[in-house]
């Protein structure tokens, strides 16, 4: 039976960072295109900051976000540019217990996979 190669602490670590840049900037420029349609829409109502108005309902789910991003509503593109840089973390973990795996590393897989459940609960739990 051949065995993988097993990755160094380096290449993992330039793994991760790229997973990061990558998250980090697509969520920058989903945000970006749903700002400028927004504008594009909405850019002439005049804002009453007196009144402080949340998020409607369907905005704080995801079916609701993607039902936005498929009708190209501003708004809903902005949501999920932000649902995508608080996902972009928990790739990087996710991707960690990947790599210890990969390096038959238990202790750090325990401990990583222990860590994830906690950012899935606490994604899970609010709302």
């Amino acid at each position: 039976m051949a065995r993988t190669r097993q990755w160094t602490d380096q290449q993992v670590e330039i793994a991760i960072s790229i997973l990061l840049r990558i998250g980090v900037i697509l969520a920058a420029a989903i945000v970006i295109v749903g700002g400028i349609l927004y504008l594009i829409h909405n850019g002439h109502d005049t804002p009453q900051g007196h009144i402080f108005r949340g998020e409607p309902a369907d905005l704080r789910q995801v079916p609701g976000v993607l039902h936005d991003v498929l009708a190209l509503r501003g708004r809903g593109i902005i949501q999920l540019g932000i649902l995508l840089l608080i996902l972009t973390p928990v790739a990087r973990v996710a991707f960690s217990v990947f790599a210890f795996w990969q390096q038959r590393d238990r202790l750090y897989i325990i401990i990583t996979l222990i860590v994830l459940v906690i950012l899935i609960h606490g994604l899970l739990a609010t709302g």
